[in-house]
């Protein structure tokens, strides 16, 4: 059962990763891409690795659902012509979400035949989680913080180097806005009847 989940993920994986160069739409190209992610979590899952998998779904995918956000708002995607095509890929759509279906059912029977089995995964743990912050937390402490000492000033540089000064592009001026008088912010108009301002 193992073997047959792995030829049928490995397959979808590497279909979706064709087709994500291949498809010509952005829209369905990110859509492949998170077909190939969610097949992947499937490998993972079938070696063992549930954190990783679960890491690769909650991460990647939920980047890749803002990245799907920045496309559609950068294309100018005309929304009217989608919603007209949305009947004809409506039954093509039915068919990837039975795939993305089947894939769970057959990745949850290959994790019940591997469990019965007596498989252990993580020897000496008692989850895969347990054995990967045993890892992270104890033997490798001191790489792992300076890895995110580095990731945070990677982060505080990008924000500077975002911030330079450009001429013709105005800047807001923080402490203008929050010691600003209300006198400065509001204006009372006497309007009279019938008349605008």
């Amino acid at each position: 059962m193992q073997l047959i989940a792995f030829y049928i993920l490995s397959t979808v994986v590497l279909l979706s990763a064709f087709l994500v160069i291949a498809a010509r739409n952005p829209v369905h190209s990110v859509l492949w891409l998170i077909s190939a992610f969610f097949a992947s979590s499937g490998l993972l899952v079938l070696i063992g690795a549930e954190f990783l998998a679960m890491l690769l779904v909650v991460v990647y995918v939920g980047a890749v659902a803002v990245l799907f956000l920045f496309v559609v708002m950068m294309l100018d995607v005309d929304f009217v012509e989608l919603k007209q095509g949305f009947l004809n890929y409506l039954p093509a759509g039915a068919l990837i979400a039975l795939a993305l279906l089947a894939e769970i059912g057959v990745v949850a029977a290959a994790t019940a035949a591997r469990e019965a089995s007596g498989f252990d995964p993580s020897p000496g743990a008692d989850t895969n989680a347990e054995a990967l912050s045993r890892v992270l937390y104890t033997d490798n402490l001191m790489l792992f913080q300076l890895a995110g000492l580095i990731l945070l000033v990677a982060m505080m540089g990008a924000i500077v180097l975002t911030l330079r000064k450009r001429p013709g592009v105005r800047r807001q001026n923080i402490s203008e806005q929050t010691n600003r008088r209300r006198e400065d912010a509001v204006q009372l108009k006497d309007v009279r009847p019938g008349q605008g301002i």
